[in-house]
């Protein structure tokens, strides 16, 4: 059990660690997007969303190709530690010219936001062509007015209670003397306690609209949380031997012997 439990903490660092490393790089994208919602900049900004109220979206595209683009849908969605927590896709066709800026507004209803997500999530606006393929994108930070039991939310709760059984077991074992007697071996076993308080900071942080989970921001919580764990467990005292058994015990051949002196004899020959 604990086997698999560290195994699905890894894979979730792991996910941390290098989801956000392998985005196509934005040089690649034929059209250089502006997005606004309800007629806001989103660049450098947060963008509050009440999934009660509709959202107007302003997509402006330019095209600094030589050649026509074709725009077939908007795709906005929201992504934490690595995994989208929601994603709305609007069908919208039309033509980038060359050398030309296109604007389009778009009415999207987030209603069901409410049961997706809560708190500080970075956000991406994507325009993708016929294809499915993006061909130009924009970031921003939304500050989604949700439910605690969203799925984020619910996700953020379940991390909670798999920490808080990681911590317990691993202190468990330490006052009955069951961990090994082998430091580094000590030290992997309270790893993924570390690693799972660090990915309970992250979500709490966003959570309570202090910090949005950010790879610049969660890496280096993870990472100093998994350090912690492993140098808490390292230092952790050199578990007690069990008592040997005392001589004397069950298997002595002498017990149930008895001696007595030999007067008589001695009488005998007195």
């Amino acid at each position: 059990m604990r086997r698999v439990i560290a195994a699905g903490v890894a894979l979730g660092v792991s996910a941390v660690l290098f989801g956000g490393l392998s985005s196509p790089a934005a040089a690649a994208e034929p059209l250089r997007i502006t997005i606004a919602f309800d007629g806001k900049d989103i660049t450098g900004n947060t963008v509050t969303v009440e999934p009660s109220k509709p959202v107007e979206l302003t997509v402006t595209a330019t095209n600094d190709g030589d050649t026509p683009v074709n725009v077939r849908s908007v795709r906005v969605s929201g992504v934490a530690l690595a995994l989208t927590f929601f994603s709305y896709d609007t069908v919208v066709r039309y033509d980038v010219p060359a050398r030309q800026t296109v604007t389009r507004t778009l009415v999207l209803d987030l209603a069901e936001l409410e049961g997706q997500a809560i708190g500080l999530l970075p956000a991406t606006v994507e325009v993708l062509n016929t294809q499915r393929e993006v061909i130009g994108s924009s970031k921003t930070v939304t500050d989604v007015r949700g439910s605690l039991w969203s799925v984020y939310g619910v996700f953020g709760l379940a991390l909670l209670v798999l920490t808080a059984f990681i911590w317990v077991t691993a202190l468990i074992a330490l006052a009955r003397h069951k961990l090994s007697p082998n430091r580094w071996k000590r030290a992997l076993r309270f790893l993924p306690a570390g690693i799972g308080t660090g990915l309970v900071a992250v979500v709490s942080l966003s959570v309570l609209r202090l910090v949005p989970p950010e790879p610049t921001v969660e890496i280096p919580i993870v990472i100093a949380a998994a350090a912690i764990g492993l140098v808490l467990g390292y230092l952790t005292p050199h578990p007690i031997a069990p008592p040997t058994a005392p001589m004397g015990g069950p298997d002595d051949p002498t017990i149930g012997l008895t001696t007595r002196r030999m007067d008589s004899t001695t009488e005998a020959y007195g």
